[in-house]
Order: C-alpha cells, then structure tokens, then sequence
C-alpha cells in the first residue's frame, strides 16, 4: 500500500510538474504574440472578479453596451473560468488562461475588469485599460497595508511590488467616492485617469428601488412577502483559507437562535463573498434561511432585504444607498482591525447601525431598531460615501468606450 501511496505522488508531481512547463510554454507565447500581432482597437475584454463570475461592475457595463446595441457593432469578449455560465448579448465567452484567452489579451484593444490581473499579463502597446475595483475601502489596500496574510502569502514586499507592478497598466480607474480616490491615488500609487462617478453596479439601485420591482423581485426569488427580510452579507478572512482564493465562511452568527427569536417575522439571506468556497447545509433552517448563489450579483439581494447585516465589507457602502437599516454583528472586531488588515477610518464612530459582539446581542438590535437613533450618523455616512452614484455610471462608461474607440485610443 505505501507503495501504491507513493506511486501517486509520484505520478501526481509528474503530472505538475509538465503543467507549470507548457504554462510556461504558452505565457512566452503570449509575450511572443504581444509583440508581433496587430492590435485590435474595436475588440473589448470584460472580466469579473478574475474570471470567477459574471458580475459587478465589467458585467453591468457591458449590459449597457448590449441595452444600446453595441455589442453587435464592437467585438466583445467575456472572460471566465465556467463558460457555461449565461450571459446576456452577443459577446463571445472565453475560458480563462486556455489558448485562446492568451491570443485575446495579446491583440484587445481595450480591457475591462475589476480586479488584479496575474504577474504574466502584459499591457500591450495602444490598449486602454479600464480598472472598474470593486469597492468603497474600510479595509487597509496594497501599498497602504502593513501586513499581509491572504493564501497564506505572508510576503508584504512582494505582494506591494505585484500590485505596484500591475497597476501600472491602469488608464483608467473608477472611483465610487472622493474618499476612495484620496486611497486609490495613494494605495494604488495611481497617477493617470480616476472617474469619480459611483459604480455601475449600483445603478440598478435607482432603477429598480420601487415597490412593484421589489415584489416581482421576491416572488422570482420564492422569498415570501409577509415578512421582513433580513440579508445578511459578512466579509472573508484573509487568514481562513482552503487554499490560494478559497476562503472559509468564518461566523459565530448562531442561526439555531436567530431563526427562534425572528422566525415569526423575518426570514434570513445568507450571501458569501465570492471567495468563499465552503458548501454548508442549510436544510434545517428551510423556510427561514434562503441561500443564493456566491457568484450571483449581490445587487438584487439589497433591493428585496429590509435590514442588511454585516461586518466590514464594502456591501455597506452599496446598500446604503438604500437608506435602508444596516447592523453590524463585529464578533472579532479587534482582532480584524488590528491584526489582519487595519481599517482607514473610525468604524465604531462612523457606523451608521447598530454595532453587535454577539447573537443575543443583534437579534436585541434587531427588534429594537430605531431608525431616529441613527439618523444624523446615516446621513452623514450617506453624503461622504454615495455623493457620486447617481444611477447613470454604466452610461457613463459606455460613452466613455465609444470615445475611446472612436479617437482609436486613449
């Protein structure tokens, strides 16, 4: 048997040890390709989240190229590690890090994508590209941060010069608030263009913020509407890891008493963050916990959730718009904000709900939520962080690409 163990491992080492040298192979290919192959000005990559979904803001800007029909003039491209995935239009999906994927980002014209791109990417010489982020920072970023824990990677001097390095590429970046574009510019050592004009993600919040939406929207979810909704939204732990971008959903929310004290009136969602690989059962909470997909857009949750219950993740920036009640259950809050990643502001001031350490002590806030207590906190939560989304930021940005596509540049 032990050898038997030991012919796997073999075989297993084998196996990656050919993977990592025709990766190689083709990233120099790629490299090869950058240089020889024309540039493409009219061929537009989208990107969510690393290839992981089809959401956020790459996603609701190419909806509005498809709403304006540009997707049939301009040749579109969607990344993504399950090509399975439905996406709306005409663009063409593409598996991420395969042929093909290397032989796109080799000619795009313009690239579109929330988040870091790998060390082997390349900008090419005449290519836009577009860093749409994905979030208003509470938490400490890149070159501001003073640790570093996530995967594992406990490297902050590598992980600063990756970032440093990448974001070079940037022409643009948006920016949902002054306050992020003070961090980005610093955090980011970002010196080109920053679009202050909010997210195209939350556009949908103006739109869709009526009732008769609302109530379509809870019947295609199956959530019933004689009850209040509660969301609830934490964060991941850059410390709690499968392995490299699988996370571990880390909560000591008790649900045995959430749905006990609340069940009556309330029903619950739970929503991980995209990062979050752990498949929980929550079949004993049937009828009083609806999970919905991690890779759905969160978006749609905020508009049927009467109260949002988080941590310290910028769901609190996007809900807010809403004017809706939020609370906070922050059971390691000292240990978060000292020891993995560090915060920018006061959050305890700052809050605009109710902070809680335990269960009893969020379900108290729950049914006790005065709204008067926290007017003046939420108005001025609402005018430093929502200032700039006004419902137009996908339009905004699609003019932008005509422009760009137009003048063959940026």
């Amino acid at each position: 048997m032990g050898v038997n163990m030991n012919m796997k491992k073999l075989i297993t080492t084998l196996k990656n040890s050919v993977k990592k040298v025709i990766k190689n192979v083709i990233v120099k290919l790629y490299h090869l390709e950058i240089k020889i192959l024309p540039l493409q000005k009219d061929m537009i990559v989208f990107e969510s989240n690393m290839g992981r979904n089809y959401t956020g803001n790459p996603r609701c800007i190419y909806e509005e190229m498809v709403r304006q029909g540009l997707d049939k003039k301009f040749r579109c491209y969607y990344l993504l590690d399950d090509v399975n995935i439905q996406i709306q239009g005409n663009a063409k999906k593409i598996r991420r890090s395969r042929l093909c994927y290397y032989f796109i980002m080799a000619k795009a014209g313009i690239i579109v994508c929330d988040s870091r791109q790998p060390e082997y990417i390349r900008k090419k010489k005449g290519a836009c590209f577009i860093q749409t982020w994905h979030g208003t920072p509470l938490k400490k970023l890149a070159l501001d941060m003073d640790s570093v824990s996530m995967d594992g990677e406990t490297d902050l001097e590598k992980y600063k010069k990756t970032f440093y390095q990448d974001s070079r590429a940037w022409d643009y970046l948006i920016s949902q608030n002054r306050y992020s574009t003070d961090i980005f510019r610093r955090a980011f050592a970002f010196d080109k263009k920053v679009l202050e004009i909010g997210y195209p993600r939350n556009d949908i919040l103006f739109s869709g913020n009526n009732p008769e939406y609302i109530e379509n929207l809870k019947k295609e979810m199956g959530l019933p509407l004689d009850k209040k909704v509660l969301l609830y939204a934490p964060t991941w732990r850059d410390n709690q890891f499968y392995n490299k971008g699988a996370y571990k959903f880390a909560s000591t929310l008790d649900f045995d008493l959430l749905q006990e004290k609340l069940g009556k009136d309330y029903v619950c969602i739970v929503k991980y963050h995209y990062l979050v690989k752990d498949q929980l059962d929550w079949s004993k909470y049937k009828g009083f916990v609806y999970q919905f997909d991690m890779c759905e857009d969160i978006a749609q949750l905020y508009l049927a959730a009467d109260m949002m219950i988080t941590d310290y993740s910028s769901v609190m920036f996007d809900y807010s718009i809403l004017k809706r009640p939020m609370l906070f259950f922050a059971y390691d809050l000292e240990d978060y904000k000292d020891n993995l990643r560090g915060f920018y502001f006061d959050f305890m001031e700052e809050a605009p709900g109710p902070v809680t350490r335990t269960t009893a002590e969020l379900i108290k806030a729950i049914q006790q939520y005065n709204p008067k207590d926290y007017e003046e906190k939420y108005k001025a939560f609402h005018q430093k962080y929502n200032h700039a989304d006004d419902g137009n930021a996908s339009k905004k940005m699609v003019q932008l690409i005509e422009e760009l596509l137009v003048r063959g540049g940026k």
